[in-house]
């Protein structure tokens, strides 16, 4: 291993008995109040989703969805929690075709683009089955926080006043959401009245609160309209699942994610090619390993963004696309010298804007935590008075009716949110993903990195670091990153601020159409979170992603 050559400009957080790390201060402080009143990692990582939903609107809501990984230290065993809605019982291509919204694609904010939101089953799922407080103790902070006002931090100030010029000044109630139609600025108390009504609804009657009563209603009723056709029955009749994580391994590590419809295969496959590179010989910042994980991550993103779909309509070769022998095949097209701009989906032998937040509990229980809008504030609209914006995910279906991820009525839309988990093999690197799923693994790491199509590209970034550069969860997070661009024609590269003119140059020659990013707009790169923990002592070392407002703090 290379001595690490990155330093940090912020001290990773240590400590015992808990630490909670989120986007926003405030959230995190919610999450270590539930961790102080005896509750346990999936506890507070709901209470600082809550509170995230008050302090963040601009990424984040229960109008949106959510999904969970769990590491029970108990069992030594991962559980994955898909908290995804599904598209409306009416609503078709057919249907888009007739209405004239086939032929450049759904608008990004129109209310069909609106599904069911699932992150309140999420968080009540979760609960029921891991968490160890009522909704009610767990929702108290955020209603606090609502119902008094909280003091709006800057860069969500920032994203705040986009999304109020973008999509609520003409989105249906969302003026709700704004100070006589404009964001707060910095420092500005913002009261939500109207959510702190919705997250009391909850805390007395749990999810059917929700998805059944009077948020139901007005829930169907704004996006009727709007022109929508989201119905109470959809709301109804919706579910979360409990799914098996996938996994592979990954230099004597054990990587977690949800399977699809998320994309976290995405980062999967990416790890699995890496893995036949000895990316440790190489400098963290140097053209030639950073042209390694590009490539990587473009033949990865040709599978999965054919291949993820939601199962229960089109199963995709998930065991197929994580074995050894495909990731084998797969690396023989990267040339080490030229970039492949176009790479194809293989053909495995069959056999936006979010929150991400960590908790890990003094039990060593751990919550890898997810949730989301989708484009900031969604569709921008707001069921009247109860003070959330609903999510626009059905943005990512495919409007080709021959595509695995084509929309059809009750189906999950491919998904951009994934929450990682990492645990340490007890015996040597090797053993198949589907031998364990955990079982009698102590926990590495639970982590994550927010941001749309960012999110396994930040994955493996920040695991890299992690694992083959020795960094701190701190110095891993800060690390400059680059970003390909899924949906554009010829395969930009996103390169962030800080990163060497020498790698630059580097990444052109070898045929990469690479441009810099900076300032505000860096957040294009993920907003992460990581909690380490250490086996023996139980120490768990964490770092906040210093693109975001927020921080990672221990119970003392």
């Amino acid at each position: 291993m290379t001595t690490p050559i990155f330093n940090s400009r912020r001290s990773p957080v240590y400590g015992r008995s808990g630490i909670v790390s989120t986007s926003q201060p405030l959230a995190t402080s919610a999450g270590l109040e539930i961790l102080s009143k005896g509750g346990n990692a999936a506890d507070a990582a709901v209470a600082s989703a809550a509170a995230l939903n008050v302090t963040e609107p601009t990424s984040t809501g229960i109008g949106g969805d959510m999904f969970a990984l769990y590491y029970d230290s108990r069992t030594k065993h991962v559980t994955a929690l898909n908290g995804s809605g599904r598209a409306p019982s009416a609503l078709t291509i057919d249907r888009l075709k007739k209405e004239g919204l086939t032929s450049d694609g759904l608008p990004p904010f129109h209310a069909h683009t609106v599904t069911v939101p699932g992150a309140c089953a999420g968080w009540c799922d979760l609960i029921e089955r891991h968490g160890s407080l009522s909704m009610s103790e767990i929702l108290a902070p955020a209603i606090r926080l609502a119902d008094e006002g909280f003091p709006v931090a800057p860069l969500t100030s920032y994203f705040w006043a986009r999304g109020a010029d973008r999509q609520l000044k003409s989105s249906l109630n969302g003026h709700e959401l704004t100070i006589n139609g404009r964001a707060p600025k910095a420092g500005e108390i913002f009261r939500n009245p109207g959510l702190a009504k919705t997250l009391s609804v909850i805390a007395r009657e749990n999810k059917r609160g929700f998805y059944q009563g009077q948020i139901a209603e007005a829930i169907a009723t704004v996006i009727k309209e709007a022109g929508g056709c989201l119905s109470e029955d959809d709301l109804a009749s919706h579910v979360s699942t409990w799914e098996n994580p996938i996994s592979v391994d990954y230099r004597g590590l054990r990587v977690f994610e949800c399977p699809p419809n998320g994309q976290g295969i995405t980062a999967l496959i990416a790890l699995n090619i890496l893995e036949g590179f000895d990316l440790s010989s190489l400098p963290s910042l140097s053209t030639e390993r950073l042209h390694l994980m590009i490539e990587a991550m473009r033949l990865a993103f040709a599978d999965a963004r054919w291949y993820v779909a939601d199962p229960a309509f089109s199963k995709p070769p998930v065991e197929e696309l994580l074995s050894k022998e495909y990731a084998n095949e797969r690396r023989k097209l990267i040339n080490r010298k030229r970039a492949s701009i176009d790479p194809k989906r293989g053909t495995p032998v069959a056999s936006s804007n979010t929150v991400y937040l960590s908790v890990v509990d003094k039990f060593g229980n751990a919550c890898s935590f997810i949730n989301s809008n989708y484009m900031g504030f969604g569709t921008g609209m707001v069921p009247k008075g109860w003070g959330f914006t609903l999510q626009n995910r059905g943005h990512n279906f495919s409007l080709d009716p021959n595509h695995p991820n084509a929309l059809a009525p009750r189906k999950r839309p491919y998904h951009t949110i994934i929450p990682a988990m990492v645990t340490r093999l007890p015996s040597p690197a090797g053993r198949g993903m589907s031998e364990g799923q955990g079982e009698g693994e102590t926990l590495y790491a639970s982590y994550g990195v927010m941001g749309g199509f960012m999110q396994p590209q930040g994955h493996v970034q920040v695991l890299s670091a992690l694992v083959d550069d020795g960094l701190d969860p701190q110095a891993a997070l800060d690390l400059p990153r680059f970003c390909i661009d899924v949906d554009e024609a010829g395969g930009g590269v996103a390169i962030e601020e800080g990163m060497p003119n020498k790698t630059m140059d580097g990444l052109k020659e070898m045929g990469h159409p690479i441009y810099e990013v900076t300032g505000y707009e860096r957040a294009l790169f993920g907003r992460g979170q990581v909690i380490l923990r250490d086996p023996v002592t139980g120490v768990l070392c964490a770092g906040s992603d210093p693109r975001a407002d927020g921080c990672a703090m221990t119970l003392v």
